[in-house]
């Protein structure tokens, strides 16, 4: 495992973190795996991973709670740096705060935190930040020694982005970034600017919600013209690891062997390890992705429950594979397969959903396309 010195605190963190929304799941959605996801832990913290991170609504609430005891369990607190989030959008006074953190300190079964960051800023929460003073909190927690370090999650565009940087001297932030999104949201020009103020980033969805891990044969066939072949994953990743703003890359890893190579790819890059080649590649590759059209769907559920039954994940999910594989009948057949609430055609128009999307989705417009695609 390669590891980035985090400035701010003058420590050396594992440049591949675990980010946990995505563990294994037995029965209903959000019943981890138990026996899965700690073999998967296990191998990860045994091969030199050692920053891990949760939330406080991640598979239900059950994320932090399995977390807190596979550490105590394996004695491995010590061993890596914990991360955390306080769920902004549940924030309606100032007591709140000490709510939520003392029942994440719980869950979690610590004493500390070691990198606490606001969850999924966006201009509307930016304002509630302000209004209720949670900065204060968040400086007072430190000098208690229950957070070392705090930051930010961000789901929207450079200017708030970058009023979010200048207005605090943060420890670090975390924004959506891979080699698809380079001008999505804060971008590379906001992994640029915070960089210059001395702030590194750590990157969620490196891999698109695994939409790069995946690519069409198109992408695939430009990635066969390079002279060493590497595997869609070894792509989107070292476009990261490659980058000196980036502190590490998180990926929600739900398999053994997605562990398995992400690690693998993690212990071969460095910052600059890629040559002119290799970068033209990738560049190539983007621009022949977006020649197809998709819903940009990244699976992070924010979305839902939708008050109607409406799984607008999967949904989006069966249109993406019909758009990239180009098999009408098979994605046709899966969508039919749906429950009858869960289906596009059961959309009401509430517009619930489009307030909560951090990706900003039309997904009104988009279920209708969906249900006018595949109602054949």
């Amino acid at each position: 495992m390669k590891y980035r010195k985090f400035y701010k605190g003058n420590i050396d963190i594992s440049s591949l973190g675990f980010g946990t929304m995505r563990f294994p799941t037995i029965k209903n959605e959000g019943d981890i795996d138990i026996q899965k996801t700690t073999e998967m832990l296990d191998y990860a913290i045994n091969n030199g991973l050692n920053y891990i991170d949760t939330a406080f609504t991640y598979h239900n609430g059950m994320s932090e709670n399995f977390l807190g005891e596979y550490l105590e369990k394996r004695k491995v607190r010590n061993k890596i740096f914990l991360a955390t989030k306080m769920p902004v959008w549940k924030i309606e006074k100032n007591s709140d705060l000490d709510y939520y953190f003392n029942i994440q300190l719980r869950r979690l079964r610590t004493s500390y935190i070691d990198f606490y960051l606001l969850h999924s800023l966006w201009q509307g929460s930016w304002e509630k930040v302000k209004n209720l003073n949670m900065l204060d909190f968040l400086i007072k927690k430190k000098e208690e020694g229950k957070i070392r370090f705090f930051g930010f999650s961000f789901h929207d565009e450079f200017n708030i982005f970058k009023e979010i940087i200048d207005y605090y001297n943060w420890d670090f932030y975390q924004i959506q970034l891979n080699y698809m999104d380079i001008d999505y949201q804060a971008g590379e020009r906001g992994l640029k600017y915070a960089y210059e103020k001395g702030i590194q980033a750590i990157i969620m969805e490196p891999l698109k919600g695994g939409k790069l891990a995946n690519p069409p044969q198109s992408i695939k066939n430009v990635f066969d013209e390079y002279k060493i072949k590497k595997s869609p994953v070894e792509w989107a990743l070292s476009f990261l690891l490659n980058k000196k703003e980036i502190l590490l890359i998180l990926s929600g890893m739900s398999s053994f062997e997605q562990v398995k190579e992400n690690i693998e790819v993690a212990s071969k890059y460095e910052i600059n390890s890629l040559n002119e080649d290799e970068l033209k590649i990738l560049s190539i590759a983007r621009s022949e992705w977006l020649n197809i059209k998709s819903i940009g769907c990244t699976n992070c559920k924010y979305c839902m429950p939708c008050p109607n039954g409406v799984n607008i994940p999967k949904n989006f999910e069966i249109y993406n594979n019909y758009i990239m594989y180009e098999d009408l009948d098979e994605n046709a057949s899966e969508y039919q397969y749906l429950k009858e609430e869960e289906k596009a055609s059961n959309c009401r128009e509430c517009g619930t959903c489009e307030t909560l999307c951090p990706q900003n989705l039309k997904i009104i417009e988009l279920l209708k396309l969906i249900n006018n695609t595949f109602n054949i």
